[in-house]
């Protein structure tokens, strides 16, 4: 990976530009009122979103249990029931459901309110050329996990996500890599699945495009997100 200064004013845009073009590439307006089911490892998702309003499910078919996050809270269903847990449970289940959403519709969620963004520079990956952002969140609006750190690589032509990383403070902690393949349009809007790679806890998020290029990350697992389909509101 090599970092070179932009050439001009003109040819240095914002984060928020680069986000911005992102977006508009990845479905625009598409994500504005976005209704889709899709299957990850052993759970069947819905997303409904309509301009800010959203009703996110998980649903395990092996243990019966469906997990709902909408704006007014969350809920746990098993066996077709409403039950009952303590506020830590809960906001474990909405954290987990949020997460596979997130990284589904990205880069959508990178204009929310509480997201700081911020450009790193220009970057060469595998000989491509990467805008490279850097997010980080606000306390209140920001999550459960509003000190993990984030960094995206958009490629500086078509602002297609090719590769991000993250921290994390939950289960030990640690940092993962993810690099996008399988892209795809689906009802106006592009997914991609990812290779998802690890390296020592202690690694800076910033310095992992660096380790993928010279090959000193491990892979850890696939994020596949099959049948999707956009379904009615």
């Amino acid at each position: 990976m090599n970092i070179f200064p932009f050439k001009s004013a003109y040819a240095q845009p914002t984060a928020s530009t680069v986000v911005d073009k992102a977006i508009e590439a990845y479905g625009g307006d598409a994500y504005k009122d976005a209704h889709f089911q899709y299957d990850f490892r052993d759970h069947h998702y819905t997303y409904h979103f309509d301009n800010g309003v959203y009703r996110y499910e998980r649903y395990n078919t092996k243990t019966k249990t469906k997990d709902v996050m909408h704006n007014d809270g969350s809920e746990r269903w098993v066996n077709g029931s409403l039950v009952d847990i303590d506020a830590k449970l809960a906001a474990k289940y909405a954290s987990s459901v949020n997460s596979v959403h997130y990284f589904a519709f990205l880069p959508y969620f990178l204009n929310d309110g509480a997201v700081n963004k911020k450009l790193l520079g220009k970057v060469t990956i595998k000989g491509k050329d990467y805008f490279k952002v850097q997010v980080t969140f606000d306390q209140e609006g920001g999550g459960e996990d509003y000190d993990d750190i984030y960094v995206y690589w958009f490629d500086t032509k078509t602002y297609h996500l090719d590769y991000l990383a993250y921290s994390f403070h939950v289960n030990g902690g640690g940092v993962r890599f993810r690099s996008a393949y399988n892209q795809r349009v689906i009802g106006g809007i592009t997914f991609q699945d990812y290779v998802n790679y690890k390296h020592g806890k202690n690694t800076l998020v910033s310095d992992m495009d660096s380790l993928y290029e010279s090959g000193d990350l491990t892979e850890l697992s696939k994020i596949e997100l099959t049948n999707i389909k956009p379904v009615k509101k």
